[in-house]
């Protein structure tokens, strides 16, 4: 009987260890973006492979990108419920977070923040309807234009790029504020001008529409934001480092010519109360993951080592759990 007992107590603590070892798992939120958007596959192929890898329970969830990522981060992670908000988000929205110089940050910077690694550039995709008229930042005027879902990283370039080129939202036709799937479907039934879009090579969304026009007749049209215009070189300056004059290749959309545009490197981000020992699981899931992540998601061919610490030395630090994993493997030193 004695001995019965004895091991009906140890099957109970048994499985109370277990249950408790299922429970103090980490639970992290992978905050992405809008369906249509790189953002969101991305940030779903990196929690299927940390929660795989990395000892964590991680879930992706659909937001408004960069200026609601930050925020959540910043405000929602907590450590006493062992939960653990990450982001994806664009260099120019977090360096202006960091800062207090972004709106819903003024009050309280964001300087909770911590990089573990750069992802793939962002390009600026600025659509324009075929036949529009529209050559310039400045055509834009009256026009019907969408900048972005709201708390988006891509609604603050595009408001960036339209102050550098001396046009108000109030000088618009008509004022939208859509992600892209709703962005590119609004352009192919006639409803917008153009609209803005930062994101990855290629954007689904964008593919869509491309081929939806090419139906129709037409080609795909993308506005040149030129390195030698005023407006760039005034945003290079001002942005040093997080921004670069880039190129959309013609074949990505079938369109006419290549696209002159800016980049921005998207980063991934966390709170700096996120453990190192976690910081490091999770950095060294990712790259041990990385065949899995690239056959998921085109852009996350740009997701290498050599391209994470390229930011080491900028305005944000980076986790001491990611530059662990750097040192490591001897990235750093």
């Amino acid at each position: 009987m004695k001995k019965l007992i004895l091991l009906a107590l140890a099957l109970i603590l048994g499985a109370t260890g277990a249950a408790w070892a299922a429970e103090a798992k980490p639970k992290l939120m992978i905050t992405t973006g809008g369906i249509g958007g790189v953002y969101y596959y991305y940030g779903t192929s990196v929690a299927e492979i940390l929660t795989k890898n990395a000892g964590v329970e991680a879930t992706a969830i659909q937001t408004a990108a960069s200026i609601d990522n930050l925020l959540l981060v910043q405000r929602r992670t907590d450590p006493r419920k062992n939960t653990y908000y990450y982001g994806t988000v664009l260099p120019d929205s977090a360096y202006l977070a960091y800062t207090g110089q972004a709106e819903r940050f003024k009050d309280k910077p964001a300087k909770e923040i911590r990089v573990l690694w750069a992802m793939y550039p962002n390009l600026m995709h600025l659509v324009v309807a075929p036949g529009s008229g529209i050559k310039s930042v400045a055509d834009l005027k009256g026009k019907r234009v969408s900048t972005g879902a709201p708390g988006s990283g891509t609604e603050v370039e595009a408001f960036l790029i339209l102050e550098g080129g001396g046009v108000k939202t109030s000088d618009l036709g008509k004022h939208e504020r859509l992600g892209a799937a709703e962005s590119s479907e609004s352009l192919s039934h006639g409803t917008l001008d153009a609209y803005f879009w930062s994101g990855g090579l290629p954007t689904a969304s964008i593919t869509e529409l491309a081929t939806s026009l090419a139906r129709k007749g037409s080609k795909m049209e993308l506005l040149d934001l030129d390195p030698a215009s005023d407006l760039v070189k005034n945003l290079l300056a001002k942005f040093p480092g997080v921004m670069e004059a880039s190129v959309i290749p013609k074949e990505v959309y079938n369109t006419e010519r290549d696209n002159k545009t800016l980049a921005f490197w998207n980063l991934m981000v966390c709170h700096k109360d996120v453990p190192e020992e976690q910081a490091y699981a999770v950095t060294k899931a990712l790259y041990d993951g990385q065949a899995q992540l690239k056959e998921s998601v085109k852009a996350a061919r740009d997701t290498t080592v050599a391209n994470s610490i390229k930011f080491i030395d900028g305005t944000i630090p980076y986790h001491p759990g990611a530059l662990r994993y750097y040192k490591e493997i001897g990235a750093i030193k």
